[in-house]
């Protein structure tokens, strides 16, 4: 395996873990002091200390917090450059229905050596990606497992969305 295969596997795994801990300060330690991130409903954030709090305050709140798994559709990697490209679905949990409620976007890493990446630049459509969350909330209150921190979502942003 590659030196950037390997990289990518341990950036997975690492995801894995944070999600299981619901520790996001392991994502952040993915990316070099210096690195950047660019999300487009969010902004763009330069080096690993704002990487950091955005990462643990979007992901320990709704609707990050209801994402159970972020599961790798397709990637390319670009061994002579050092990018990968790749298709991360973000899944929700489940909303009492049994179906699988996701949202897809593009993710783009370039990585520095060590196993650690430079920069991160997540591209979707957030309408749609707004869209399922407020169909996954409408499904939760209906079976009785909408977490209470997302009524204020809903409050807000639930009837915009679609």
């Amino acid at each position: 395996m590659t030196e950037l295969a390997e990289a990518f596997e341990h950036y997975q795994a690492t995801v894995r873990r944070a999600v299981a801990e619901q520790d996001w300060t392991l994502f952040a330690g993915l990316f070099t002091e210096d690195a950047t991130y660019n999300e487009h409903a969010y902004g763009r954030f330069s080096g690993r200390p704002a990487i950091t709090e955005w990462a643990v305050r979007t992901m320990s709140t709704f609707p990050g917090n209801a994402m159970v798994g972020f599961p790798i559709s397709w990637s390319v990697l670009d061994e002579e450059r050092g990018w990968i490209v790749c298709e991360v679905q973000n899944v929700m949990a489940d909303a009492g229905d049994g179906q699988v409620h996701q949202s897809p976007n593009m993710t783009i890493l370039h990585h520095a050596g060590g196993g650690q990446f430079s920069s991160e630049e997540d591209v979707y459509n957030p309408v749609r990606f707004m869209e399922m969350v407020a169909g996954w909330a409408a499904i939760a209150e209906q079976n009785g497992v909408l977490p209470d921190d997302a009524r204020p979502w809903v409050a807000k942003y639930g009837s915009r969305a679609g």
